[in-house]
């Protein structure tokens, strides 16, 4: 089982550094973190694309990410999707508790009254798009809503190259089995 592990991160790891060089040879070039950008801190992790965020208020407003869309784990009525618990922890892993910079595209709010974001969060290597990350993992898939568009190109491409990298979702009909909980392992492998 520890073999396995060490294979799956060692492709995770080569996953993490092809799937952005195959986006940069499609010449797409990479969205910049907007410098009129709002600071939130992030209260709760909902779903995959979902999360609850203080923008500095005192308040407790939940926000959809723009762009993209996570297999569900908490619609009522509705059982939890494959892939869907993997997003979510993916999610939490890269967002749980910190302090993220919000990009508003055109629209400020949903019709389920969330707010719509691009969401960032500051690593070591510099800035990360949220919304494209869980893409180039293969735990999200990208969809359109006009008119939020403004990195739908971007995203397009992550997900075309996550597709053909065989990323997450993209490479088999279902995760690996909940009781190893392989993905939450490979993400604690690589990122502490």
């Amino acid at each position: 089982m520890r073999q396995l592990i060490k294979v799956i991160a060692a492709v995770m790891l080569v996953l993490a550094l092809v799937v952005p060089l195959v986006v940069q040879a499609r010449d797409i070039p990479a969205p910049t973190p907007p410098a009129d950008g709002e600071l939130a801190v992030v209260l709760d992790v909902t779903d995959g694309d979902t999360i609850r965020v203080d923008r500095g208020d005192g308040g407790n407003e939940r926000l959809r990410y723009i762009g993209i869309d996570t297999p569900e784990t908490v619609k009522p009525d509705s059982p939890v999707e494959p892939w869907g618990p993997e997003a979510a922890a993916a999610n939490k892993k890269l967002v749980a508790d910190q302090v993220v910079l919000l990009e508003r595209d055109v629209s400020d709010t949903d019709r389920y009254d969330r707010l719509l974001r691009y969401v960032w969060v500051e690593g070591p290597d510099g800035w990360l798009l949220v919304n494209a990350e869980l893409v180039a993992q293969g735990l999200a898939e990208v969809r359109s809503y006009e008119p939020d568009t403004k990195h739908d190109r971007y995203l397009r491409g992550v997900e075309d190259a996550a597709r053909e990298a065989g990323a997450g979702m993209h490479g088999s009909e279902t995760p690996a089995g909940d009781d190893d909980n392989v993905i939450d392992q490979i993400l604690d492998f690589l990122f502490g």
